[in-house]
């Protein structure tokens, strides 16, 4: 009987590009906007990224396109969303067990908390290169500046499988 063995180091291979983009526009019309620029149709995936941390459990939206011809897959994330928190405060006044809203924000990678949104972009090939997207995506005036991040850089990587 033979005997197979995993290396685990195979499984930790990044097979995948990431631009950060920073903008003020609300993320259905960003995804308008890079549908224009870019050979691709993002549109809203039902399934959002769902993250656990201290602050409780957030969901970020997330916009698809997987291009069937070349295998690229193309995620379009939001990196930051709002927990609200409802707090008691209990105090023997006028304004006793007063009920207060407290919201958190939460990062998708907090290691970045400039960037407003993430493009990942799986599979990429040689037709398109990840300098290429930038510029085009610079070319959108809304976008302050979109960048791409140095996916060493990334200690919360485990956000980004979905």
């Amino acid at each position: 009987m033979a005997i197979h063995k995993l290396n685990i180091g195979e499984f930790d291979e990044i097979d995948y590009c990431l631009i950060a983009i920073r903008t003020s526009l609300e993320n259905y019309r960003l995804a308008y906007f890079i549908n224009q620029r870019l050979p691709i149709n993002l549109s809203m995936c039902s399934e959002d990224v769902q993250i656990h941390s201290k602050s409780g459990d957030t969901y970020f939206c997330r916009f698809y396109y997987h291009d069937d011809e070349n295998e690229v897959v193309w995620n379009l994330i939001q990196n930051v969303n709002e927990v609200i928190h409802e707090n008691q405060h209990v105090s023997p006044d006028l304004f006793s067990e007063m009920t207060m809203e407290v919201a958190t924000k939460v990062y998708l990678l907090p290691e970045f908390k400039k960037a407003d949104y993430f493009l990942k972009i799986e599979n990429l090939n040689d037709s398109l290169t990840v300098e290429n997207i930038k510029q085009k995506l610079n070319t959108i005036e809304e976008i302050e500046t979109a960048y791409a991040v140095d996916t060493n850089q990334i200690k919360s990587k485990n956000n980004l499988i979905f």
